[in-house]
């Protein structure tokens, strides 16, 4: 009885230190990823950016294809669940929309896709042109984050999913925010991109009928 107990304590931290293995590598496949790019993140580099041995890294991922896999699935997790978190609280029903919901709505949808997962998924997108395999993969997860961003987005405004315009101006916010994500991995144009943000809301906030909008 002892000598079992003994071995499943042991098992424990065992298990627990794999999975911190696990969730390195796949955190530096999409900080490899989001800075050096698709070529980059090799098994080897980011097991050396990890800080873990290559045979580790194999012994999790037996191959890139694997290891990109999962680094694809656990980007679009953390997407969705940015977006579920982090694109504002839901308006109450029959709450007015107001310039300072839809500002910081598009201020969260725009933070979103100028962080590193964005990053990281941008690089998998670009080489998933000339790859149908990868292209085939990653299709549904994009998928499943553009539903989840678009239905927190309406709810953060406080748009009616009855109000077609406002689906229409909320798709077109997303694309605007990701073309910013887009150049924003090329400069830091984060001052610019501020000014930008504020002109937008203030004609979404018109085009929205927001009371007090310019």
């Amino acid at each position: 009885m002892v000598s079992t107990r003994v071995s499943s304590n042991r098992r424990e931290p065992q298990q627990e230190r794999s999975r911190l293995t696990r969730e390195r590598l796949l955190r530096a496949t999409i900080d490899a990823l989001a800075a050096d790019g698709w070529a980059a993140a090799t098994v080897a580099a980011v097991a050396e950016r990890a800080g873990v041995s290559r045979g580790a890294a194999q012994h999790h991922f037996p191959t890139r294809e694997s290891l990109i896999t999962a680094a694809l699935e656990q980007v679009f997790d953390d997407l969705t669940t940015a977006a579920d978190s982090r694109f504002g609280t839901s308006a109450a029903p029959g709450e007015p929309i107001t310039p300072a919901r839809v500002l910081a709505a598009v201020q969260r949808v725009v933070d979103v896709y100028t962080g590193t997962e964005f990053k990281a998924a941008l690089q998998v997108w670009a080489a998933a042109a000339s790859d149908p395999a990868l292209r085939t993969l990653i299709l549904p997860l994009e998928a499943k984050f553009a539903r989840a961003a678009h239905q927190r987005t309406m709810a953060a405004m406080g748009v009616s999913p009855a109000d077609e315009k406002g689906h229409r101006l909320v798709q077109a916010t997303l694309d605007f925010a990701r073309g910013l994500g887009l150049a924003d991995t090329l400069t830091d144009d984060s001052a610019r991109r501020a000014q930008v943000v504020d002109t937008w809301c203030e004609q979404l906030a018109v085009s929205l009928g927001v009371d007090g909008a310019a």
